[in-house]
């Protein structure tokens, strides 16, 4: 007997028609699999002709409903990259059950060569759309689609932290330009420091040259709209968490916080930021136990043991990249502003006066258990251990 879909509705395997696209910017290629067919079939159509697709797809619809029992179900798949999951919605929305699959969690062939074209790839994701709805839930993973309102929030904190990294760029290029002629003293993050531009000499006492000096003056006007826009994702961060936002306020309407990110800054050592992140990273997912939290974020452990060999080969880094590095920036903090709490307990036991490389993998180990702490917080409201909440 063959396995229905995951969302309750029966359609046997022998009855569904299974297409997989492999997506570039050049052309699709749309593999597809009949019922009752050995063969799976490959057309190239144009990159982005959704009504094309959409046409072979009814086709094969078609194709399969003579002799059928049951009108037959289309299910489709992509690899997740930088298309996003428009053509997900898409999909979904004619009634067509999409999977988005994790290219990095679909296994290769070891082989010295292997041969790599946008057919054989194609064809690969039917085999392992196949097996997915055939019960083989190991074989890949299914990247959990979120909202288009979930997507959209998340680009607050994103565009924070490329704005962050234009501003190291822009004051790191000033910094160099200036210690070309041996200035060390001007530090472009600091107040009124355009000011000591005016009358500057070169370390040598010659007058610092002109068109430098111009160029240094366009970096720091480029500098300074960084900072400004800047300012105005951090102005909507806080309105995200608090009772209002700045626009509500204006308008005489109050605005609801985010839900999730309220409930985080309701304990001690967590900020704005970090709130956001995590609410719009992490904790808007349902996550089926505390292993699973930690697998998200990639603060797993790794092992490797074949034969005589044992061995832990770290974390998996596997998971969400940016709630990874916000959850271990907020473990060093947590120790500073929950010293009473048994997670710092539990650090200092085992770390005690050690340094170094000991401290930095229990700081790793503390940011698991934190960011499942926190997880337990937000699903139940229980507080974690000894923590302290903000009057």
């Amino acid at each position: 007997m063959d396995r229905s879909e995951s969302d309750g509705r029966t359609a046997p395997i022998s009855h569904s028609i299974f297409a997989a696209i492999e997506l570039s910017s050049t052309a699709w290629v749309v593999a597809l699999h009949l019922p009752d067919k050995d063969k799976i079939s490959v057309v190239r159509i144009a990159s982005g002709d959704v009504d094309r697709l959409l046409v072979i797809l009814e086709r094969a619809r078609a194709t399969a409903r003579v002799g059928a029992p049951t009108e037959p179900r289309i299910h489709t798949c992509y690899e997740a990259g930088y298309d996003g999951f428009w053509l997900h919605r898409l999909l979904t929305s004619k009634g067509i059950n999409n999977l988005v699959l994790d290219s990095a969690s679909i296994q290769v062939s070891r082989r010295r060569r292997n041969a790599k074209t946008d057919r054989i790839d194609a064809e690969g994701l039917v085999r392992f759309l196949l097996a997915l709805h055939r019960g083989e839930t190991k074989v890949c993973s299914v990247v959990s689609v979120p909202t288009p309102e979930q997507e959209d929030i998340k680009r607050l904190h994103r565009s924070r932290q490329t704005l962050m990294h234009e501003r190291v760029r822009h004051v790191n290029r000033i910094k160099g330009l200036l210690k070309l002629q041996g200035v060390h003293h001007i530090e472009p993050n600091r107040h009124g420091w355009m000011q000591l531009l005016t009358g500057l000499q070169t370390r040598d006492s010659r007058p610092f040259p002109a068109r430098l000096m111009q160029e240094i003056r366009r970096e720091a006007k480029l500098l300074d709209v960084v900072k400004a826009l800047l300012r105005e994702v951090c102005a909507e961060i806080e309105a995200l968490v608090h009772a209002a936002s700045v626009r509500g306020r204006r308008r005489g309407k109050a605005e609801a916080p985010h839900p999730i990110a309220a409930r985080l800054m309701q304990i001690r050592g967590i900020g704005p930021m970090f709130a956001s992140v995590f609410a719009t990273e992490v904790f808007y997912r349902k996550f089926a136990n505390r292993r699973a939290v930690a697998s998200y974020v990639g603060l797993t452990p790794t092992p490797y043991s074949s034969g005589t060999t044992s061995r832990d080969q770290g974390i998996s880094k596997a998971g969400n990249a940016c709630a990874r590095h916000y959850a271990v920036e907020l473990a060093w903090l947590w120790l500073r502003n929950q010293p009473t709490s048994k997670l710092t307990t539990w650090f200092t036991e085992r770390v005690a006066s050690a340094g170094g490389r000991v401290r930095r993998i229990a700081i790793v180990a503390l940011a698991r258990k934190l960011i499942v702490a926190l997880w337990r917080f937000v699903e139940t409201g229980l507080v974690p251990e000894g923590a302290m909440l903000k009057g």
